[in-house]
Order: C-alpha cells, then structure tokens, then sequence
C-alpha cells in the first residue's frame, strides 16, 4: 500500500480579510471544515493541520477526528516555515511516507473526486511533484513525492513549494483544475462567494 500523507496549511492571519478566513461560510459550512471533511474522506497514512494566527478560536469551532493538530508558533515568518513544519510533523508520525499531499484552508471548490484525480495523475507519471494547474499557472493542492521532502522542509520566509520550480530544474506534472484560482483574501472574495452559493 502506497503511504500518503496530507498536510493542510490554514496558520496564516488573514490580515486583509480581517477576521479568520478558516472560518468563513460557504454552503453551510466554515472553509477550513470543508476542506478537513474532504480529506478525511479519503485514506492517508497520517493528516497534519498546522495552525498558527488565532488558533484557538479556529479549534472551537472546527471538528477534527483523524487530524493531528500543530500549532505553528512562528507562522508570521510566512509560508515556507509552515510548509517544513507539516512536512517534518508528516514524518514524524509515519518515517516511510513515500508521498505528501498540501491543501489549504480557503479554496472552496476542491472536492474529494479533485484530490483523487490529483493524486492518479501523480502516481501515474512518476514524477517529483504534481501542481494544480489553473488561471495560467500552478498551485495547491499539490502532492510532492519523498525525493522532495528535504527541500520542503527547508523552504522559508513566504516562499512557498513553487519556489522549487526555480530553484531547480525541476520535472513535474500538472492536473487541471479549473476552479482553484478562487480563494478567500479579501472582503470582496467573501462577497463573490456569496453570490455564487446562490447560484
């Protein structure tokens, strides 16, 4: 059996938002909790929220049951230390991972057949890494296999995984996925994520 691991990335302040856009409502439901239910929907080896900005307040209002939860204390030092705290917390539980899944907390339209899709293709092609692909460019959710995992636990500062596409020459493999360009930043994005739950 392959050993997957998943790691949802949700420590951030959403300082333009200005309240916690982990818990922001869409279709009855706070953003982080639907993305924590999609992936406990399918079989990892070991799932890892890291937490940071105003994480108690995120914890009571969320229902975890297969997730370890870490608090990342140094989440104001941006992306890239959250990326290689959920990376090195990943291998903590389960040393034999041979592949990470990432996700974050504010992409509304990532469902369970999205992820499976995500991760055929990645085993398929046999490559380092799988990026979603969308509005011209690449994304999460993105899956990394272990050759990798060195380097994502190194990552710093805001620079998140695609700093590795220009750090090295890096192959990859991307799965289309038309709706990940919309996440939640901003009051605007909060109020066209309205009008879309009517649709």
């Amino acid at each position: 059996m392959i050993k997957l691991g998943v790691v949802i990335l949700a420590a951030g302040s959403s300082s333009r938002l200005g309240y916690p856009k982990q818990l922001v409502e869409f279709r009855g439901k706070k953003l982080l909790q639907h993305i924590v239910e999609v992936a406990e929907s399918l079989e990892f080896s070991t799932q890892i929220l890291v937490l940071g900005a105003r994480a108690e307040e995120i914890l009571e209002r969320i229902n975890l049951s297969k997730f370890k939860t870490v608090i990342h204390k140094s989440w104001e030092e941006g992306m890239g230390t959250s990326i290689s705290k959920g990376i090195s917390e990943a291998l903590e539980s389960e040393k034999d991972l041979e592949h990470i899944l990432i996700l974050v907390s504010d992409q509304p339209f990532v469902t369970k057949g999205t992820l499976q899709e995500l991760v055929t293709v990645h085993l398929n092609n046999n490559m380092p890494a799988t990026f979603s692909e969308y509005a011209g460019d690449v994304g999460v959710p993105a899956i990394f296999s272990r050759q990798l995992f060195s380097d994502l636990k190194e990552l710093k500062g805001n620079h998140g995984a695609k700093k590795l596409l220009f750090n090295k020459n890096l192959e990859f493999e991307t799965f289309k996925f038309e709706r990940g360009n919309f996440d939640v930043d901003t009051s605007a994005d909060v109020e066209l994520l309205k009008q879309m739950e009517k649709k």
